[in-house]
């Protein structure tokens, strides 16, 4: 029988008490990204940090390479069903699979592909509640060994709408009924820190930060109340459909599935994000 998960969201609790579960697989989603010097940000596989340590078992899911579209010039694109469904069944993952998913550094990689499994059809995943840094920092187990599965078979059925285009964040601009979201910093949304070709944000976009999603101590999501209020404050409301976007999706996928654990209607995720929109001249942005 498939492991049940308790919800979206897991403890590190509930994860060590079935990580020998045959039908469970882990997956580090690890990446870092770092500033360039000149507005821009470099990216890094964060392979060499599961070489270092990892939750036992776990196997490593490279969002750079092998779970991006390889025909795009933007970074970290959501790949065709055939790709995606290739590389994660690679990694063990197969339709009947049980999954749990968490970072190193950034929470946000977690979500990003707890959200690219939930656009491909796949319901049973979950993201690691405070991630590698909460794992480690309360002395669980750890391991140096690579982890693997035999290859499995994953049907992928892709449902539109949780990743959209530049045209579907127009159409929400112009839309009472929906609210276009920033994910990235309350500095970057004024119009500092690191750009994507301009400063700013999206204009008419409102802020809410993936990093106040969570207790900056130990990386676990805040209560739910206290998420629910950082949306409304922001008119990012239960009653709004909302679009969200950051630099390359990534930070919007936390916000996303922020959405999800208040259970609110499903968010849209601007895959390209700024990466295109600041590149388009005619594309409106604004700062302060």
């Amino acid at each position: 029988m498939p492991l049940d998960l308790p919800g979206p969201l897991v403890s590190t609790e509930w994860l060590a008490d079935n990580l020998s579960n045959p039908g469970l697989r882990v997956l580090d989603a690890t990446v870092h990204l770092h500033p360039t010097g000149d507005g821009g940000m470099r990216m890094e596989s964060g392979l060499a940090d599961y070489t270092a340590g990892h939750i036992p078992g776990a196997v490593f899911a490279d969002l750079i390479q092998d779970l991006s579209d390889d025909q795009s010039p933007l970074r970290f694109t959501l790949p065709s069903p055939e790709r995606f469904a290739a590389a994660i069944g690679a990694l063990g993952v197969g339709d009947d699979a049980t999954v749990v998913v968490y970072s190193g550094g950034s929470m946000s990689w977690a979500p990003r592909l707890w959200l690219m499994l939930r656009a491909f059809g796949f319901d049973r995943a979950a993201v690691l509640d405070g991630g590698w840094r909460k794992w480690s920092a309360e002395g669980r187990a750890t391991a140096t060994a690579a982890g693997a599965f035999p290859k499995a078979t994953f049907t992928a059925r892709f449902r539109p709408g949780l990743f959209v285009d530049q045209a579907a964040v127009n159409a929400a601009r112009a839309d009472a009924g929906a609210v276009v979201v920033n994910a990235l910093s309350p500095a970057q949304h004024a119009g500092g820190g690191a750009n994507y070709g301009r400063p700013g944000r999206i204009a008419g976009s409102v802020n809410v930060p993936a990093a106040a999603m969570l207790d900056p101590k130990t990386y676990a999501f805040r209560p739910l109340p206290e998420v629910a209020a950082t949306f409304d404050a922001a008119g990012a409301t239960a009653d709004k459909q909302l679009v969200i976007y950051c630099g390359g999706g990534i930070a919007a996928s936390q916000i996303a599935f922020a959405q999800h654990l208040l259970g609110r209607p499903p968010a849209a995720v601007y895959d390209a994000s700024l990466q295109e929109w600041a590149r388009d001249p005619d594309a409106a942005m604004e700062v302060g």
